[in-house]
């Protein structure tokens, strides 16, 4: 495995081709190496057969240049992971309505993987999990036929740090951390990532690597969930909690400033932290700081409509039946990925109060929640239309705020008007 890394020969598979794997994908191609995506998603495989990206943080042009040069095909025939060298998991990792973990496709990946299963194969798992579940579910799942790991092959994991939209920071430059099962299995796995990433930080076992990506999350969930607090706190005393942030984040030591918003969205900080206080459950050990942060974000949905309650009150204007319109719908800033989206929740929200609810986004053309199916309208269109009220729910760069600023009524939960003052301007 370590002469093939190194001559470039070894046949990589990654299954899971969202925003970790197919950018991962891209990347190994890149390097020279033979890759093979696997998803079980027919359409995203005809579309990276084709050169066509779906992913922002994948280049159109990239994309094409690996696929036409021959080094990066996708199917959706499992079957194949047997013909790889290195097979690199990158599947999603929810949670459960119950809040407890939910690795069915952690399960089904390595079903796969166990069912063609050679020995020298290494097998690295990047899907975001307590700690524990390497060696505790995947690896007795691939030794169930009688090969050992570390052994006869190898097995590590290495969590995702995926931030999408995010330029400066890509696959290529944020540093890896790589766990392996023993010895033979952390070298390879290194070796394998030192061929596409600036930096590798081996650790000494899967459970610490896995422990490092929930740390990393719980660490950011903990401090938004502290910042909320403060904002709701802020609003009691009639203070500006973002002028007091810019204040504080002048102090160049003890203090790293984190800022208020609508509530958690994406994959990851929103989910993982409760991976993390399951686990810690199992241990006899109550994480109530992370329980209490989850609480504060969770609740931030409800704020933002009791905001726009005020809003319309000071308009005279009930919400049942009031027009309202988002500007942005997915979860960040200049992305397309609505997983957990705080303005989903806002949206549901409103239309369970009775209000009219439509929304404008540059990266989401369609949308369907909550009983609500629509299309987004232009920002032109929007701004001129006669709403109700306007929410600033995303803060994308496309958006023109001094127009939405001169709007009859905003409600802004990214301090994306700064700058702008009025009294039809609510902020968080």
């Amino acid at each position: 495995m370590i002469d093939r890394i190194r001559a470039r020969t070894a046949r990589i598979g990654v299954i899971g081709l969202g925003y970790v794997g197919l950018p991962l994908a891209v990347e190994f191609a890149r390097a020279g190496f033979d890759v093979t995506g696997f998803d079980v998603d027919e359409s995203k495989v005809e579309q990276i057969n084709a050169g066509h990206s779906y992913i922002p943080d994948v280049a159109p042009a990239d994309l094409a240049a690996a696929v036409s040069a021959g080094k990066l095909r996708a199917t959706a025939d499992m079957g194949q992971l047997g013909a790889m060298d290195a097979i690199d998991i990158c599947v999603p990792t929810p949670l459960r309505k119950t809040r407890d973990p939910d690795l069915s496709y952690i399960v089904k990946a390595v079903e796969a993987v166990a069912a063609t299963l050679r020995p020298g194969q290494l097998v690295i798992l990047e899907s975001t999990t307590y700690p524990g579940t390497t060696d505790e579910v995947v690896q007795p799942m691939l030794e169930a036929g009688g090969l050992k790991a570390d052994a006869d092959f190898l097995l590590a994991f290495s969590p995702e740090r995926v931030d999408p939209g995010n330029a400066e920071f890509t696959t290529r430059s944020i540093p890896k951390v790589v766990g392996g099962i023993g010895r033979a299995s952390t070298e390879a796995a290194s070796l394998l990532y030192g061929s596409v990433v600036s930096t590798v930080v081996p650790v000494s076992s899967t459970r610490v690597a896995e422990m490092v990506k929930l740390l990393e999350n719980t660490f950011r969930a903990v401090n938004i969930g502290l910042v909320n607090e403060i904002a709701l706190m802020c609003h009691k005393m009639n203070i500006n909690v973002w002028e007091v942030i810019e204040a504080a984040k002048t102090k160049p030591f003890g203090f790293m400033p984190f800022y208020p918003g609508p509530g958690l969205g994406g994959h990851c900080i929103p989910i993982d932290p409760f991976y993390l206080s399951w686990k810690a459950k199992q241990s006899g050990f109550e994480a109530r700081f992370i329980e209490l942060a989850g609480q504060v974000n969770g609740a931030m949905p409800e704020y933002v409509v009791q905001r726009i309650g005020d809003a319309l009150n000071s308009v005279r204007k009930p919400v049942n039946g009031s027009r309202v319109h988002l500007f942005g719908i997915a979860y960040k800033r200049d992305v397309n990925d609505m997983r957990e989206s705080p303005a989903l929740d806002i949206m549901e929200l409103l239309i369970r109060r009775g209000a009219r609810v439509t929304f404008t986004d540059p990266h989401v053309a369609t949308l369907s929640h909550a009983g609500h199916t629509g299309q987004s309208l232009d920002f032109g269109e929007a701004v001129d239309a006669s709403f109700d009220c306007a929410v600033v729910a995303t803060d994308h760069s496309a958006f023109d705020y001094r127009r939405i600023a001169g709007l009859p009524l905003v409600v802004d939960t990214r301090n994306a008007l700064q700058g702008f003052t009025g009294a039809s301007i609510f902020r968080l």
